[in-house]
C-alpha cells in the first residue's frame, strides 16, 4: 500500500512540474529589423537552451516567472521576464559598435557583413543613444564605420578622392549640403546614413568622396 502511494504521489508530483513548463516562441533581432542568427539563449529556471535559426527565430522550454537570458559577444546582454501569458518574445539587441565587435559578429555568423554595415550605417537616436558623445565629429568617428576623422575632416573609404575637389566627405544636413555641420550637436541627431560610390552619384562631383547623411530631431 505504501508503495503505491509514495508512486501515486511522484506522478502527482511530475504532473505538477510539467503543468509548469511550457514553450515560449520569439526572434532576435538588430535594431527591429535584422535578424540574428545562431545566438544561444537560456532559461533561467527551466535551465532550458535554444538558438535562433536563419531568420532569428526560436522556441525555448521556460517555467512560470522564468527569464530568457541572452549574452551574445559584440551585443549587450538581454534578459526577458516570462510570466504566465508569455507566448511570444521579440528581443531588440544592442549593438556594441568597434571595429573588433563587428568582425566578432561576422565571423560568429550573427550577421553578415553587409546587413551590419548597413544597420550600422542607418543607426538611429533610439538605437543608440547619440549624446553620449562630446561633439558631432566624435559621434561620426565612435559610430559609423568606413569612416575616419581628423580635425574637422571626414574621410570616407571608397571615395574618388579626386585631384581637383576636396578628399573630405559631402555634409547633407536635413537635405541641405553643407561644408561645416560644427554647429550640429549630437542630441540634434535623429539619423546618419553613409552614402558611396554609385549612391553618391546623385550628388554629382561633390559626391565622389562620399556623403554623410544627416537628419535632425524635428
Amino acid at each position: 500500500m505504501k508503495s503505491t502511494a509514495f508512486a501515486f504521489l511522484m506522478i502527482l508530483m511530475g504532473s505538477l512540474v510539467n503543468a509548469q513548463t511550457r514553450v515560449v516562441y520569439g526572434s532576435i533581432k538588430l535594431f527591429d529589423t535584422y535578424p540574428v542568427e545562431h545566438v544561444e539563449l537560456y532559461s533561467k529556471k527551466a535551465k532550458a537552451s535554444a538558438v535562433t535559426d536563419s531568420l532569428g527565430q526560436f522556441s525555448i522550454v521556460c517555467m512560470d516567472k522564468d527569464v530568457i537570458q541572452v549574452k551574445p559577444k559584440a551585443f549587450k546582454p538581454y534578459r526577458q521576464k516570462v510570466d504566465a501569458g508569455t507566448e511570444f518574445v521579440e528581443i531588440n539587441l544592442q549593438f556594441i559598435n568597434t571595429k573588433k565587435n563587428r568582425e566578432i559578429a561576422v565571423g560568429y555568423g550573427y550577421i553578415s557583413e553587409e546587413d551590419l554595415s548597413f544597420a550600422v550605417s542607418h543607426m538611429e537616436n533610439k538605437s543608440q543613444n547619440f549624446c553620449n558623445y562630446t561633439n558631432i565629429y566624435d559621434l561620426l568617428r565612435g559610430a559609423l564605420p568606413g569612416v575616419s576623422v581628423s580635425g574637422r575632416n571626414v574621410y570616407i573609404r571608397g571615395g574618388t578622392n579626386s585631384i581637383n575637389l576636396p578628399t573630405t566627405a559631402l555634409f547633407v544636413v536635413d537635405n541641405v549640403a553643407t561644408n561645416s555641420i560644427d554647429w550640429v550637436h549630437p542630441c540634434q541627431v535623429k539619423s546618419i546614413e553613409v552614402l558611396k560610390d554609385g549612391s553618391a552619384s546623385i550628388f554629382g562631383a561633390r559626391g565622389g568622396n562620399g556623403v554623410i547623411l544627416i537628419e535632425l530631431v524635428n
